[in-house]
């Protein structure tokens, strides 16, 4: 059996979008909202089972990847989070780029010799690697019309993806992977799927509306923390609005906050766009914290640790 795990957003679906229409198979398919990266311990493979493995950290699934090496599964895993030390085995092939400028759709692009890099240029710009996209895009000589629509698909397919639970999300990240995988270039799904495409826009734009005019709960020259609604228009832009900031303050640090579904927080932080690094080792020094060097985030933060997070927060970009 084949079994494809990856990760809700941008930057996972359209890798794997990339990798399926290179190497087409039949798979189980295993995925869900944003921050839902424990994924490989919701698979139980049997022995000889294919399990590709794409945007969730290594280290947050080292338990269940070392089960399922035990099972005699082969796995094929790419990614560009923090992954600590990785394994050994004769049954995992990994590509591991923690670099702050790579996301998967661009490890799976160099892997697939650049043969759908349309999807590649729309999941760097979903993940916020605006130049890394443009330069991932030089080859295809787009417009600049074109380049925007890139881009503007990239943040949709990624404001999609968050949510408390799939319930907050407009259509479920393993549905929209279906809608868009049978098209070799995104500008088809476009084309084609106009109606799907305008209404994840318009959905975008009301709830980026919304976000507007929520004031700073802190900040400073160095950084800004944002507090939004226990509201599901929040919970679905806290990642994409954060992004945005990071873009409109360069040289400025920010954290996005929203209620979550266990009385506490979930937290998005983004490090400065002139300065990737530290968000990951903010992050994790907090249970529930992982990411990547220039974003990263806290799945769960007690109430009460808030003003411990901001005081943290602070040092590290200070």
């Amino acid at each position: 059996m084949n079994i494809d795990i990856f990760n809700g957003d941008a930057d996972g679906i359209c890798a794997l979008i990339q990798l399926r229409l290179a190497f087409p198979v039949e798979a189980q398919l295993v995925t869900g909202v944003k921050r839902d990266i424990n994924l490989l311990g919701r698979v139980s493979p049997q022995p000889g089972d294919q399990l590709t493995v794409l945007d969730i950290s290594l280290d947050t699934n080292r338990a269940a990847l070392l089960e399922c090496l035990q099972n005699q599964a082969n796995i094929f895993y790419v990614d560009h989070h923090f992954s600590g030390d990785i394994p050994e085995h004769p049954g995992l092939t990994s590509i591991i780029n923690t670099d702050a400028n790579v996301c998967t759709s661009l490890l799976i692009n160099d892997y697939v010799d650049q043969r759908f890099s349309g999807w590649a240029v729309a999941g760097a710009f979903g993940d916020n690697l605006a130049d890394s996209a443009r330069l991932a895009a030089k080859p295809l000589q787009l417009s600049d019309l074109q380049l925007a629509q890139l881009q503007q698909l990239g943040i949709c397919i990624n404001y999609n993806a968050y949510g408390a639970t799939l319930d907050d999300l407009h259509i479920a990240p393993g549905a929209l992977y279906q809608q868009l995988k049978v098209y070799p270039s995104p500008f088809g799904f476009i084309a084609e799927q106009g109606v799907m495409y305008q209404q994840l826009l318009a959905a975008y734009d009301d709830d980026m509306s919304r976000a507007q005019s929520i004031q700073p709960e802190y900040q400073n020259h160095q950084i800004a923390v944002f507090m939004l609604p226990d509201e599901k228009w929040a919970r679905r832009v806290n990642g994409v609005w954060a992004n945005k900031l990071t873009n409109q303050y360069p040289d400025r640090a920010h954290a996005v906050v929203t209620h979550n579904n266990r009385g506490g927080y979930q937290v998005s932080v983004r490090a400065p766009l002139n300065n990737k690094t530290g968000a990951d080792e903010l992050c994790n020094r907090f249970p529930e914290g992982g990411g990547r060097k220039a974003a990263a985030g806290i799945n769960h933060l007690n109430a009460h640790q808030l003003t411990e997070f901001i005081d943290v927060f602070k040092l590290q970009y200070h």
